[in-house]
């Protein structure tokens, strides 16, 4: 099934263009930094949450299409879910773009199973996307961050270079056919985030961008959530 996003292409120097990305599979990769230390902090960050370690780093995990939004509210079942800020890749008319979005995931379903809790929530994404071939010579330097907001007051959630984090040649080449070496279109793939300051914790507000202090311009979102009550 096509879930289709209406983004806006920003190009450097350019006027914005508006246009259709057809999405028909969502690919979400976890553990994906470049730094096995950095990997290992997060896995036990999750650990501490019940998550059991993953089979493999990286790994890439399946959602429906349809769980991709670019609305600015959300709901989710109970109070165990939270956000984690993502750069995203879209691939399209066999050019690449990348976005940010955030891997709303329920922590309490990521305990026996990551893949269900994967599925389970909304995947929040910005509205805008800059081609890949922009930033590619400075790839290293974007930045992304979250905000939350906790006892009335906007706090820094979640900061640092996606340098961090394998470069998208290597995602890419992981998940795809070797021969393929580019990512299939239609294909939207989140890329993996950095451990929360402070610790994995629900808010009722969930801010995220991605910075280019290179061109100077950057990608920014946000999300409301509102709680079902879970009865049974």
């Amino acid at each position: 099934m096509t879930k289709t996003l209406n983004l806006t292409i920003e190009r450097n120097g350019r006027e914005p263009q508006p246009a259709d990305f057809p999405v028909a599979q969502a690919v979400i990769a976890g553990w994906t930094g470049r730094d096995p230390v950095a990997v290992e902090k997060h896995i036990v960050e999750l650990e501490a949450l019940g998550v059991k370690r993953p089979a493999s780093t990286p790994i890439y995990y399946r959602v429906s299409a349809n769980r991709l939004t670019t609305d600015t509210a959300i709901e989710v079942s109970g109070g165990a879910s939270s956000g984690e800020v993502e750069f995203v890749l879209f691939a399209t008319d066999g050019e690449l773009f990348v976005g940010v979005g955030s891997d709303h995931t329920d922590r309490e379903v990521e305990t026996y199973n990551v893949t269900v809790s994967k599925q389970m929530c909304c995947k929040p994404v910005a509205a805008t996307v800059w081609p890949v071939s922009e930033v590619a010579g400075h790839w290293d330097q974007l930045i992304l961050r979250s905000h939350i907001v906790e006892g009335g007051k906007r706090v820094l959630y979640q900061e640092g270079q996606v340098a961090g984090m394998l470069p998208p040649e290597v995602l890419i080449g992981k998940f795809a056919d070797k021969a393929a070496a580019s990512l299939p279109d239609g294909t939207a793939m989140f890329c993996g985030t950095f451990a929360a300051k402070g610790g994995i914790r629900p808010s009722a507000r969930f801010e995220y961008e991605l910075e280019d202090p290179v061109l100077g311009r950057k990608i920014s979102a946000a999300y409301d959530m509102s709680e079902l009550p879970v009865v049974g």
